[in-house]
């Protein structure tokens, strides 16, 4: 604990007492402000879709009662007695983790996601005191300056908050495989990942496609920066794109037939994943060897990085859709997510909390 004498603080929260149960308001308590934490008034949470999975334990280790969200925007309230970063009235955001061992080769490298202690995740999770974590459906959180980003005065709090995670797990793949101008780019899917990572895409000067179920998302896909857009449902799209794109970044967290997307990709093209499935892929190996093509995964990115993605999206005027809800309407929203009816990210409105 640190000498500034901040006491503990106790805030509002929405929990999840037990697996797939509503919601309830609760209080939790944050800890006492160490030395190199700040204290943040939180505006708007994020809902993602992984905080659904966690909520319903679909990829297990659930720890409940559970405060989800990920996805943190707000004001910093008061600072640590050795915080350099920060000041009081910044205005900041807080993503999918909150502390990590910081001295071993990827976290000296700005890739705290891969931090070979464990990165702590900011819920659902346990801190290196044995602490459980809560997320960002409360009114604060403490968090050390280190894995806290500065949010742009060109984005709103409201918009910020999605490009936390849904705006880095996108943007990170695109510059670490080069995409820009002179790369074709296909995007997989159409919703809250896809519409961010269309926009990213474009504003980094590639070429680029959106491969949706349906033609019913054609008019926004345009309007988001796509260069095309093809229904994956109708078989001639295969024959046409053959061989086309250098890489193929999938959002859809579904099964897809892996050979098929394979055969759209140029001779050393790469599949990238950051969609989920719960069921493994299969592919024929074939399918990588004819073209010496790759598959692969990303997860997020480091603090560094989501402070460029930000930086990135204030300059090209880079901005989810969303939709803003009121702390009662969570459970209503869990529900259109599953049913695809959102266009496209809910954030609560922590105020109503």
């Amino acid at each position: 604990m640190c000498n500034n004498h901040t006491n503990i603080t106790m805030t509002r929260a929405l929990s999840v007492p037990s697996t797939k149960a509503p919601f309830e308001k609760t209080t939790i308590e944050r800890r006492e402000l160490r030395p190199d934490d700040v204290l943040i008034d939180i505006k708007y949470s994020g809902i993602c879709h992984s905080d659904i999975h966690n909520a319903f334990n679909e990829w297990g280790g659930g720890t409940f009662p559970m405060v989800p969200g990920h996805e943190i925007a707000g004001i910093l309230s008061a600072v640590g007695s050795e915080v350099t970063k920060f000041t009081v009235g910044d205005r900041v955001g807080v993503g999918c983790f909150v502390d990590s061992c910081g001295e071993c080769e990827y976290c000296l490298n700005g890739e705290e996601q891969f931090c070979t202690k464990g990165v702590i995740s900011t819920y659902n999770d346990v801190d290196y005191d044995g602490n459980p974590t809560y997320g960002g459906y409360s009114q604060k959180i403490v968090v050390k300056e280190n894995f806290v980003v500065r949010i742009p005065d060109a984005l709103n709090l409201d918009v910020a908050a999605p490009l936390l995670c849904a705006g880095i797990t996108t943007f990170s793949p695109l510059k670490h495989w080069n995409v820009g101008p002179g790369k074709k780019v296909a995007i997989v899917g159409m919703g809250g990942l896809g519409h961010v990572a269309i926009q990213f895409a474009h504003a980094m000067g590639a070429e680029v496609t959106v491969l949706s179920r349906s033609h019913n998302k054609k008019d926004e896909a345009l309007s988001f920066g796509a260069d095309q857009y093809y229904a994956t449902s109708e078989p001639a799209t295969f024959t046409q794109l053959a061989s086309r794109f250098d890489v193929i970044l999938n959002t859809v967290s579904a099964n897809l037939d892996v050979d098929a997307y394979l055969s759209l990709l140029r001779i050393d093209g790469t599949l990238v994943n950051v969609g989920a499935p719960a069921e493994p892929d299969q592919y024929n190996v074939f399918s990588l060897l004819r073209g010496r093509r790759s598959i692969a995964g990303s997860l997020v990115g480091g603090i560094r990085e989501t402070q460029d993605m930000l930086d990135f999206a204030a300059e090209h005027k880079i901005a989810p859709m969303i939709e803003v809800i009121r702390a009662e309407k969570v459970d209503e929203a869990y529900q259109r997510v599953l049913r695809s009816d959102v266009r496209y990210r809910f954030v609560i409105d922590i105020a109503t909390l």
